[in-house]
């Protein structure tokens, strides 16, 4: 299964969430594949650590091969590292992607990706990519290649205007590069149960029958002492509250 994390809103939590879904898969005993498309390289950081800067080839250096003629191209797994946690695999991003945006566009690569994932999902029981938040070259891509799409969703009145546009997007992706794409689920995320806005905007999201999971994920420090550390929540306090908050989500999403 290949999930894409996506919103176009920046600070909903897209990197925790591929992140800590990907670790629990991996700690479940599968074979699991982070794929960071983020010039912030949240992802590649959080599981890399002090590690993050130093990766011979990434994600850049997979979208630069597309762009040139090579008899031998290099195989989408020589693009992968391993991570310090049993089973979770990572390719990284680079803060320079984004010079290659045009070029990539220009030359029709939007499916250079999908091929990848193609060769790639017969090696990986579970992959999870990570978006830039903005609906550009990298995260159609992602959309293009991927099964399954979660959008992350925290819980205010500019991010459910927002969501109305980003839902269109998916949908107008799904018919124009890809017929088998489903949004997954809507993920609260950073829920305030006791605050009545969240509450509220979340009732009236359910009440216009969109697909927000019943998982909820809450605000706490964990989350940053987890990206700290470079321990996602599973290894880092495997029964904290949060932890399990993911956990759920994640048995949620395997139906």
């Amino acid at each position: 299964m290949i999930r894409v994390v996506f919103n176009q809103k920046g600070g909903v939590g897209k990197s925790s969430i591929a992140v800590n879904l990907a670790a629990i898969s991996a700690q479940q005993g599968q074979r699991t594949l982070v794929v960071d498309l983020d010039p912030q390289c949240n992802s590649t950081h959080y599981l890399l650590g002090d590690e993050s800067n130093t990766p011979d080839s990434d994600v850049r250096g997979f979208f630069e091969q597309a762009l040139t003629f090579q008899l031998k191209p290099a195989a989408a797994d020589s693009f992968v590292h391993a991570t310090p946690f049993e089973n979770l695999f990572l390719i990284p991003s680079n803060p320079d992607l984004g010079d290659l945006q045009s070029k990539l566009e220009s030359k029709h690569k939007i499916y250079k990706l999908r091929d990848a994932l193609t060769e790639l999902r017969q090696q990986f029981d579970a992959i999870y990519i990570d978006t830039p938040p903005a609906f550009n070259f990298f995260s159609l891509s992602a959309l293009a290649g991927a099964d399954r799409c979660l959008i992350p969703f925290d819980c205010d009145d500019f991010a459910r205007q927002a969501l109305y546009s980003l839902l269109n997007n998916v949908h107008e992706t799904r018919a124009d590069h890809n017929d088998r794409l489903e949004v997954e689920g809507i993920v609260v995320n950073q829920f305030q149960p006791r605050a009545s806005l969240p509450l509220r905007i979340v009732n009236e999201l359910e009440a216009e029958e969109l697909p927000v999971l019943k998982s909820r994920i809450s605000s706490s420090v964990k989350m940053k002492e987890s990206h700290t550390a470079a321990v996602p929540l599973i290894w880092l306090a495997p029964n904290h509250k949060l932890t399990q908050e993911f956990v759920a989500l994640y048995h949620e999403l395997q139906g």
